[in-house]
């Protein structure tokens, strides 16, 4: 049976300088694929649009700058426990959001007691989604 936790977290999302707005996002984490945290982004007038990343990279940017592709997170003081700043980016498109760092530390406190960091792998059925996936490829491939 597959677990999970989820909490709702306010962000800024910071078009520019001068313009910003709140938004609503969901943070969801899951037995059923035990290494990733999932983040839904309410965007007014907009579908929702789910990131899904690494638990570790979440971490990390609490205390540090972290992540080296389309996600960077980092702390945006030097106080501890200070605000995140969390970029995300597809191509040359970026969007910043800035969010306190205490729910966000409170939420991966829960994903950890649901799954201790480093036992995600007896938790998830990693072999099983990674076979599924390359089907699913492997499909698209002889399909096109």
């Amino acid at each position: 049976m597959h677990e999970s936790v989820q909490a709702e977290v306010l962000m800024s999302f910071l078009v520019s300088e001068e313009l910003s707005f709140r938004i609503p996002v969901e943070l969801r984490y899951g037995t059923e694929d035990p290494y990733a945290v999932r983040m839904t982004f309410h965007l007014p007038g907009d579908a929702p649009v789910t990131w899904a990343f690494s638990r570790d990279l979440l971490l990390d940017g609490i205390v540090g700058p972290s992540g080296d592709g389309d996600v960077h997170i980092a702390p945006m003081g030097p106080e501890e426990l200070s605000d995140l700043g969390i970029r995300l980016q597809v191509g040359g498109d970026r969007a910043l959001f800035q969010v306190s760092a205490a729910p966000v530390v409170a939420f991966l406190d829960r994903t950890d007691r649901l799954v201790p960091l480093g036992q995600e792998r007896a938790f998830g059925d990693f072999e099983d989604a990674l076979e599924k996936a390359l089907r699913s490829i492997l499909a698209e491939e002889n399909a096109g």
